[in-house]
């Protein structure tokens, strides 16, 4: 899903987000829509950043494909679906999912590789630099991994890291927070 903003229009920043364990509890492998569940405060912490002027991107690893766990048709749906869970509560709308269905060990093989759009890699971040027109000083990634904060750094934006039980704290992020929500008392950066 994505609705590409004209190059020619005005560069905006871009609010780069992980999907699991951001927007949605990360119960491991999340595919169906049934097992889709926002986390507080995201709707309307989105409709905020989208005010803001700012792009609405998700950029996942979904090594669940790689894994034989799911489809990517599985991936595109549930993205649909969460898109519209989220313009429905609260009128946001997501700009654009970009995701990686690759893994190096994967048991699928045309999608065992090692490759630069699974994060920390960056190629995802660079497609949608292709897709849209983003000002990219005043972007930034929040998630909830290290590969999260490494992506940031490597693609030279501000990393928010969520804390999490579930996954060790970066020794770098531009800073921790406990929500999504906590990254708009940091702006504008």
């Amino acid at each position: 899903m994505s609705a590409k903003n004209n190059k020619t229009q005005a560069p905006r920043p871009a609010a780069f987000l992980d999907r699991d364990g951001v927007l949605i509890f990360d119960s491991g492998y999340v595919f169906k829509s049934d097992d889709l569940k926002i986390l507080p405060g995201v709707p309307d912490t989105l409709k905020k950043l989208q005010d803001l002027g700012y792009l609405l991107i998700v950029i996942s690893n979904q090594a669940g494909v790689a894994r034989g766990y799911f489809r990517e048709d599985d991936v595109k749906a549930f993205h649909h679906e969460l898109a519209l869970q989220i313009t429905s509560m609260s009128g946001a709308k997501i700009d654009a999912f970009y995701y990686c269905p690759h893994h190096p060990d994967a048991k699928v093989l045309e999608y065992k590789k090692v490759c630069d759009c699974r994060k920390p890699g960056i190629a995802l971040l660079n497609q949608a630099r292709n897709d849209f027109s983003i000002d990219w000083e005043k972007s930034f990634f929040v998630g909830d991994r290290s590969s999260d904060i490494d992506c940031a750094i490597n693609a030279k934006i501000k990393g928010f890291q969520i804390h999490s039980d579930q996954y060790e704290m970066h020794a770098a992020p531009f800073a921790n927070i406990k929500s999504l929500g906590d990254v708009l008392s940091h702006l504008p950066l």
